[in-house]
């Protein structure tokens, strides 16, 4: 399976044309068709439905969609990292992490590199833990900032120095925002917006008490920024993080601690036996300096 044939196919998934996908990659119509054709015999599957207006994905393709972007970006990446100049301090960090203010951190140490060697360049990817690992399992990001509850017995890691608090994200004409902090009680009855991280066994389930079965949980999220908005609407509390939705001012929302407290440490993992380029070893030591 050539890399060119995969970013033709990309093209086609992406123009759901094939004299589209043609035209943008400079390629004539019969050919790419060709290249198509001998792609779904080589894979044994068929990839697209070709319908009289647009072509559409199988779930096959849709699979193979996903895998292509993901060894396209692992090559544009290697490729970067093997052109940077020997003699030149530059190059591209990949960091993926869930949202918390404690990627403060992960700036002020960002800011430091770049003060020093401007053409390093950093990417960031948000997500849950379940898409940071993979990510970081297959080497498209350089390092994964994980909250707990996680499992990184197969990284090396270090723990930031700052902690995250648990509480309940409202509306403040909420009954429960008079209180002070919130206990397991005032929520066993309420409708419950939860992050999926939080959903398995851990701190939070424990946290409650009761098993989530036994929860009104009416939505699930993996970034706060949308829950926020359900909760701006009234559907529910979610149980989040501080200091991640700004509270103050005209907001309709505030936060309210959990009690007892709960908090979460984080943590910077990368890859057993990683081999960084240069600009991501220079990060790492600008990072365990200021921690």
């Amino acid at each position: 399976m050539e890399l060119r044939v995969l970013k033709y196919f990309l093209a086609v998934a992406r123009e759901q044309s094939i004299s589209k996908a043609a035209e943008a990659l400079f390629v004539t119509q019969p050919n790419l068709s060709r290249q198509m054709q001998n792609l779904e015999k080589e894979i044994g599957q068929q990839l697209f439905i070709r319908g009289t207006r647009k072509i559409t994905l199988t779930e096959a393709g849709q699979l193979l969609r996903k895998r292509a972007e993901e060894i396209i970006e692992l090559y544009n990446k290697t490729e970067n990292e093997l052109n940077a100049p020997i003699t030149d301090i530059s190059g591209d960090i990949y960091i993926g992490g869930g949202e918390s203010y404690v990627m403060g951190i992960i700036a002020k140490a960002a800011h430091r590199v770049q003060e020093q060697y401007p053409n390093v360049r950093f990417h960031l990817f948000s997500g849950d833990m379940v898409a940071v690992g993979e990510k970081l399992d297959k080497g498209l990001i350089d390092f994964g900032i994980f909250i707990e509850p996680a499992d990184l017995s197969k990284y090396e890691y270090m723990r930031l120095p700052l902690v995250d608090t648990w509480g309940v994200l409202m509306k403040k004409d909420s009954p429960l925002a008079d209180k002070e902090f919130i206990t397991p009680e005032d929520l066993w009855d309420k409708p419950l917006i939860r992050s999926k991280h939080s959903l398995g066994k851990g701190i939070i389930s424990d946290w409650f008490r009761k098993p989530s079965e036994e929860l009104n949980i009416v939505a699930t999220y993996n970034l706060l920024y949308n829950a926020s908005i359900l909760v701006e609407q009234g559907i529910g509390y979610a149980v989040s993080l501080d200091r991640l939705i700004n509270t103050s001012g005209n907001s309709f929302l505030c936060f309210r601690p959990l009690f007892p407290e709960l908090i979460s440490h984080l943590d910077i993992a990368w890859k057993k036996y990683q081999v960084f380029p240069k600009c991501a070893e220079i990060f790492l030591k600008r990072l365990q300096e200021i921690i």
